[in-house]
């Protein structure tokens, strides 16, 4: 059965945006972006929701001739992924192998974990991240731990006031102070 992983960056005191909604902090050095082409090569489909969407239409659309070789074989990567987008105010999505989501996400999570195929169900936003942790989806929680500290903001983590074991399944420090955590819920 497919995992479903919640990857994204993180301040040290727990956010993915500070209080403005920026998040220009998290901006990966190469090695850190390296680690995020690593990641993506196992993932399978992209369940995310709008302001994520619309981040990532970058990859889409700016002009590839201004990449580096690493932003090209992300962009690679990124454009060939299925992705589902989950929004309440939009009727329709741009974006190469990208629809809007048919049903809820239980249902995304299960029809994905149905299907043929390799590679995680990924989860993306953080608002989406948090309904997925509390129907109980994510299996994997997948953390960048940047060494900055922006006060408020969106939280990586649901607060669901409810207790999950999580047992580390990895961990990587980078150059630049970042911290990649890599933890399996126990079920």
């Amino acid at each position: 059965m497919r995992t479903v992983s919640y990857s994204m960056n993180a301040s040290l005191d727990g956010f993915v945006e500070d209080a403005t909604g920026g998040f220009d902090w998290s901006m990966p050095d190469p090695d850190v972006f390296r680690a995020h082409i690593e990641e993506i090569r196992g993932v399978g489909v992209h369940l995310l929701g709008r302001r994520l969407h619309e981040t990532m239409l970058y990859w889409e659309t700016a002009d590839a001739s201004t990449f580096d070789s690493d932003e090209r074989e992300w962009a690679t990567w990124w454009n060939a992924l299925p992705k589902v987008v989950f929004s309440r105010t939009l009727t329709e999505v741009q974006g190469i192998n990208t629809r809007l989501a048919t049903g809820t996400l239980a249902e995304e999570v299960a029809r994905w974990r149905d299907t043929p195929g390799d590679g995680d169900i990924a989860i993306g936003g953080a608002i989406l991240a948090a309904e997925a942790a509390d129907l109980g989806l994510i299996d994997e929680y997948r953390v960048m731990v940047h060494p900055v500290l922006v006060g408020g903001g969106k939280p990586y983590f649901a607060r669901n006031q409810r207790q999950v074991e999580l047992e580390l399944l990895d961990t990587r420090t980078f150059a630049n102070g970042v911290v990649r955590l890599r933890h399996r819920v126990r079920r």
